[in-house]
C-alpha cells in the first residue's frame, strides 16, 4: 500500500469502532468532535508532509525490512543519520502545528521493542522478535499510526506491581491460553491514543520475579473488544465548543490529546505478544523507550518553541516595542534556550550506536541531558513570552465582544466599536491581528497547548528526577575521578 494521504488517514479513523468517553458520556462521532478534531489534524500533518516532495528526505525513508518507501514515523533507525533526521523531522512538525503531533511515542516504542525482543529471544529462545518484525511490517505497509502506551496509574508508588492492593494499577496478565493472553489494567496520559490505529503496550518500571504477570508487552488494535478511552481535560478546552470563538481558541486548527486507556479483559493473540513474564527485560524496554523519547523532545519542543518565539516577536511589533533593547535581548535569550535544546537532540543522535538487533540507539546520557533541559527551558521561554506580550494576553475581552453590535455609547458606539478602539495596535496593524497573536500566546503559555509545551515538557518521557537518576547512572563519576587522580599523581 502507498503512503496514506491526510484525507485517507482521517477516513481510516471513521472505520474503527473505538470507544471514546468524554464528560461522562460516550462520543459516537469522535472524529468530528470539536475538542478532538484539532489533535487529529496534527496527526494528519504527518501524512501531509510525507506527500510533499520538498520534505521527502525527512518524512520518508526506505524500510530496512522490505525496501519499500515508508513514513519515517514507522521506521527502524539504521544509522546516526536516521536518528538526526528524526529530530529534524520533529522540529519541522512542531513548526507546522505548534502542537503535539502524537506519532513520536509509537516510533520510539517501535525502536525500543525491536532491539529488546531480539535480546529476549537470544536468552530464552522465544519468538517475540519475529512477532514484532511481522507487526512492524504490517504497520509500515499500511502506514498506520500506533500509540506507545507505557505509563501505568501505579497506585501506591512505594509498592511494586505485585504488592498493590488493586492489581490493575499496572497492566497485567489475568489468563494465559494456548492461543494468547488476557490482560487487564490501564495506561494514563496517553498522547494520541484515540487517534491511533493500534497500540503497543510496554512495562513502565523495572520488575522483580514476583511481578512476572505484570512484565508484559504486546500490540493491540485501538478498537479491540474490552478496550476503551476516557478523554482527558485540558486547560480552556471548552473554548473549542463555543460558537464564533476561532480567535479565542488561540490555535483553531491544531491541538494535542491525552486519554486514559482502559483494558477490561482484552484478549491478545500470541502473534502480537512481545514480552510475557521475562521480568528482567522490563527495565530494558523502559530504559530504551525513555531514551528515544527524551531524544524526541529535542526536536518537537524546539519546533513549537520556534513558533512561540515568532509570535512573541509579532506581539512586540504590534505593540510598537520591537526596537527596544530589552525586548531584543529577551528574544535572543529565547532563541538561545531553544537552540540549546536542539543541540542536545542532535548531539545524542550523532553519538548513537548499533544495537544487537541492528537498529540504532541514541546516546543515553546525552538524551537524558536533553530531556532534563526540556523540563526547564520551555518554562523560561513562555515566561519571557508573557513578559513581552503584556497583560492583554490574558485580560482581553472575548471575540464576541469585539464583534458585538450592541449599542453602549452616547454616539451609538457598539461594544465592538469600543473594544476595537481601545485595543487598537500600532498604526498599520489591525486590532484583529493583535487579538490573534495574543490569544495564540495565551494558548501556548497557559491554555490548551500548554499541556504539550509546558507540563508535558516536565513530565513526558519521565519526570525530572528520572533523568537525573539516568544521568547519575551514565555519568561515569568513577572514571572522572580516575582522570583527576592520574593528572594529580594520586595512586
Amino acid at each position: 500500500m502507498a503512503l496514506m494521504t491526510p484525507q485517507e488517514y482521517i477516513e481510516s479513523l471513521r472505520k474503527l469502532k473505538t470507544r471514546v468517553y468524554m464528560f461522562g458520556e460516550e462520543i459516537k462521532n469522535w472524529v468530528d468532535h470539536p475538542m478532538i478534531r484539532p489533535s487529529i489534524n496534527c496527526v494528519a500533518m504527518t501524512y501531509a508532509l510525507a506527500q510533499d516532495p520538498q520534505y521527502a528526505d525527512l518524512m520518508t525513508v526506505k524500510s530496512s525490512l522490505t525496501g519499500r518507501t515508508v513514513n519515517r514515523f514507522t521506521h527502524l533507525h539504521q544509522s546516526t543519520e536516521d536518528l538526526i533526521n528524526k529530530v529534524k523531522m520533529q522540529r519541522l512538525l512542531g513548526q507546522k502545528t505548534a502542537s503535539c503531533f502524537q506519532r513520536c511515542v509509537g516510533m520510539d516504542a517501535f525502536n525500543a521493542v525491536f532491539s529488546s525482543t531480539y535480546e529476549i529471544d537470544e536468552k530464552y529462545g522465544t519468538h517475540y522478535h519475529e512477532n514484532f518484525k511481522n507487526f512492524i511490517t504490517m504497520v509500515q505497509d499500511n502506514d498506520l499510526t500506533v500509540d506507545g502506551a507505557m505509563t501505568d496509574p501505579k497506585g501506591d508508588r512505594s509498592k511494586a506491581p505485585s504488592a498493590q492492593a488493586d492489581p490493575d494499577m499496572y497492566v497485567h496478565v489475568v489468563e494465559r491460553r494456548p492461543d494468547g493472553i488476557v490482560v487487564c489494567g490501564a495506561k494514563c496520559h496517553q498522547t494520541g491514543s484515540i487517534n491511533s490505529h493500534w497500540h503497543i503496550f510496554m512495562p513502565t518500571i523495572s520488575m522483580g520475579e514476583a511481578d512476572k504477570d505484570w512484565a508484559v508487552s504486546f500490540a493491540c488494535p485501538t478498537d479491540a473488544e474490552g478496550m476503551y478511552m476516557i478523554y482527558g481535560r485540558q486547560s480552556c478546552d471548552t473554548r473549542k465548543l463555543e460558537e464564533g470563538a476561532s480567535i479565542d481558541v488561540g490555535n483553531a486548527k491544531f491541538g494535542g490529546q491525552e486519554a486514559l486507556v482502559v483494558l477490561d479483559h482484552v484478549f491478545i493473540p500470541n502473534e502480537y505478544i512481545f514480552l510475557n513474564g521475562e521480568y528482567e527485560f522490563a527495565g530494558m524496554i523502559v530504559e530504551r523507550f525513555a531514551g528515544y523519547h527524551r531524544q524526541s523532545y529535542g526536536g518537537c519542543k524546539v519546533g513549537v518553541g520556534d513558533v512561540v518565539i515568532g509570535a512573541t516577536a509579532l506581539a512586540a511589533e504590534y505593540n510598537g516595542v520591537e526596537k527596544a533593547s530589552a525586548v531584543k535581548d529577551k528574544l535572543i535569550e529565547m532563541t538561545h534556550l531553544n537552540e540549546t535544546l536542539y543541540c542536545c537532540g542532535i548531539a545524542c543522535s550523532s553519538q548513537g550506536f548499533k544495537t544487537k538487533a541492528g537498529n540504532y540507539q541514541i546516546d543515553l546520557l546525552l538524551a537524558n541531558v536533553c530531556k532534563q533541559n526540556v523540563t526547564r527551558f520551555p518554562y523560561e521561554i513562555v515566561r519571557l513570552a508573557e513578559d513581552v506580550a503584556g497583560g492583554l494576553m490574558v485580560t482581553m475581552p472575548s471575540q464576541k465582544d469585539f464583534e458585538s453590535d450592541t449599542v453602549v455609547g452616547r454616539n451609538g458606539e457598539t461594544i465592538g466599536d469600543i473594544c476595537n478602539k481601545f485595543f487598537a495596535a500600532r498604526e498599520g496593524v489591525s486590532t484583529e491581528d493583535r487579538q490573534r497573536v495574543m490569544r495564540f500566546l495565551e494558548n501556548m503559555c497557559l491554555g490548551a497547548a500548554a499541556v504539550g509545551y509546558r507540563t508535558e515538557s516536565m513530565h513526558g518521557a519521565g519526570s525530572p528526577q528520572a533523568q537525573r537518576i539516568m544521568i547519575a547512572r551514565q555519568g561515569n563519576i568513577q572514571g572522572k575521578k580516575q582522570l583527576a587522580k592520574d593528572i594529580a599523581g594520586i595512586r
